[in-house]
């Protein structure tokens, strides 16, 4: 055995990924999440809620893992909530774990609003410039990736293990019912319009259209945080992590358009948001789903509409530097169309597209 992983927020798109890449190496692995998934072999399920206290310390009680990794968030309906809340997340889950003085490593998955700012004030104000690279200070404004990384070091000089702050951009993998996956929301979209004869528009803003940008793959993501937690030289440090190409959406939306046989249809100027493209689309897809007899018929199970708007919708540049990683050893690399068509083929595979 490698280690003993606990991963919090196993059920989404990073700790599914996590979760079935650690088991493939070794480790022995517990998933916590309020409704584990049952379709990850080898996992050892934890029931319970980040934000009960009580229920957290008496469903951890017996475990003790050398390494943790957390990588979930609760969205509510201001950042100062987001940081209330986000913030007792993970100091109740080490709070909980602290007793059994197990824990030799903690991985923390943030993201990229650490440079561009929350979504209240998202991509305005004064911003660092890109490449985003770790060193750069935080903005001046509360955000809640802050108050995380915060109760992590706390935790980190009372406790005395070591921790790693991971930054991916946009994450392409599997996963269902994620409240942030652009690349299942843009299957969905892609089969609507495949569907219904609608065009395919790109749904967001000319600098994305025209400028360029990157993603992160979950399973590159995996080893990231896999090779972060077994690196001495990563210990006690931020990373950004992303696949390692760079690209521009007028070039990837004709990709993405290919691979499902549509036409790339011309960019107006200014794109249509999915949520507005999308209001009237859940009686069509479930219409969709019984034609072709697929496993999910709720659309909201699959698309996250106001997430890939706010992404696509940005209006500045966004690339990320992986320098600070290549330095210190991980020199892994992922092709980002490959990453979309590997989880549109998956999919296919699992019945959730056509």
């Amino acid at each position: 055995m490698v280690g003993s992983a606990l991963i919090a927020g196993v059920s989404g798109i990073v700790g599914n990924n996590l979760a079935r890449h650690l088991i493939g190496h070794g480790w022995e692995v517990s998933g916590l999440a309020r409704r584990p998934p049952g379709d990850i072999e080898g996992l050892r399920p934890v029931a319970a809620d980040l934000l009960d206290p009580a229920g957290l310390q008496a469903a951890l009680a017996e475990h003790r893992p050398s390494h943790v990794f957390i990588t979930t968030w609760m969205r509510q309906a201001t950042e100062a909530e987001n940081i209330r809340v986000n913030a007792a997340m993970v100091r109740n889950l080490l709070g909980a774990l602290r007793p059994g003085r197990s824990v030799r490593h903690v991985a923390l998955v943030t993201g990229l609003k650490h440079y561009l700012g929350p979504f209240e004030s998202y991509g305005k104000g004064s911003l660092p410039a890109t490449p985003f690279r770790e060193e750069q200070p935080r903005l001046d404004i509360e955000n809640f990736y802050y108050a995380q990384e915060d109760e992590v070091f706390a935790a980190a000089a009372q406790d005395g293990f070591g921790w790693s702050v991971h930054r991916p951009h946009t994450i392409i993998g599997y996963a269902l019912g994620n409240a942030m996956n652009m690349g299942v929301t843009l299957a969905t979209y892609a089969t609507l319009c495949r569907e219904t004869g609608r065009p395919f528009l790109f749904p967001g803003s000319a600098a994305q259209w025209n400028g360029l940008t990157d993603m992160t793959d979950a399973r590159l993501l995996a080893r990231h945080l896999e090779w972060a937690a077994t690196t001495e030289a990563a210990r006690d440090q931020a990373f950004n992590v992303v696949n390692g190409d760079v690209f521009r959406w007028n070039w990837m939306w004709s990709r993405i358009a290919d691979w499902f046989g549509l036409p790339s249809a011309p960019f107006p100027g200014e794109g249509i948001p999915l949520e507005q493209q999308l209001a009237d689309a859940v009686p069509v897809w479930r219409q969709i789903a019984e034609r072709h007899r697929l496993a999910e018929p709720d659309l909201g199970c699959l698309a996250s509409a106001w997430h890939t708007d706010a992404d696509l919708g940005r209006p500045i540049e966004v690339v990320t530097d992986m320098s600070k990683s290549r330095r210190l050893g991980f020199l892994d690399y992922q092709a980002t169309d490959a990453a979309f068509f590997d989880l549109f083929d998956r999919l296919r595979q699992a019945r959730i597209i056509p």
